[in-house]
């Protein structure tokens, strides 16, 4: 099986190699930044050449209580979580207002041992307040974590037709921005370890 793994930047992608087996039929690369350069960056890979499933592998935020500083979490599903509608207080997904679906199951078996199984949220603004992170967790009962990559490399993946997974090491906890209790270094070496499960 031929994978194609894709992070947002250098950094997760070099954490990613670190992992893998000098022999592995895999192919690593950095897609940019946010679901839309995932989505076109990735579907431009796929168009390329022929892969046999897509991964996306990267550090995120983990809902406290569900994912902790260091965990590895595999999305059971990814999901666009602000893609849609503002309707007074309340917010209307993509697949409600019937313009096509804002989640994609993750269809690409991956075993990474001790790691958590969840819905992993895909933002377009990384979570920075008690407020938002408390919305997120009411909204989406069985979200684990987010990134900001999963749903739009789903999205390519669905049009290649091919299977996708989402892999994130949790770096920080969702809610007010404090950079000095970030474990980036961390959650790049819990990468490390996530991708030697892969190999």
């Amino acid at each position: 099986m031929t994978l194609l793994v894709v992070t947002a930047v250098d950094a997760e992608a070099a954490a990613v190699r670190a992992g893998l087996p000098a022999d592995t039929p895999m192919t690593v690369r950095a897609v940019g930044v946010g679901p839309a350069a995932a989505a076109a960056s990735t579907a431009r890979l796929l168009a390329l050449t022929p892969y046999s499933g897509v991964v996306c592998m990267g550090i995120g935020g983990g809902f406290a209580g569900r994912a902790r500083v260091g965990d590895t979490v595999v999305a059971t599903r990814s999901v666009a979580a602000d893609l849609g509608a503002e309707d007074g207080d309340g917010f209307i997904p993509l697949d409600v207002l019937g313009f096509g679906t804002n989640a994609h199951d993750a269809t690409l078996p991956v075993r990474v041992s001790g790691a958590i199984e969840g819905v992993i949220l895909t933002v377009t603004t990384a979570t920075g307040s008690a407020t938002t992170a408390r919305v997120l967790r009411e909204r989406h009962p069985e979200a684990v974590a987010e990134g900001m990559e999963g749903y739009g490399v789903a999205c390519a993946a669905a049009t290649a037709g091919i299977p996708f997974a989402e892999v994130r090491t949790i770096s920080n906890a969702i809610g007010p921005r404090d950079r000095s209790a970030w474990r980036i270094g961390d959650a790049l070496d819990a990468l490390t370890r996530a991708a030697a499960a892969l190999g």
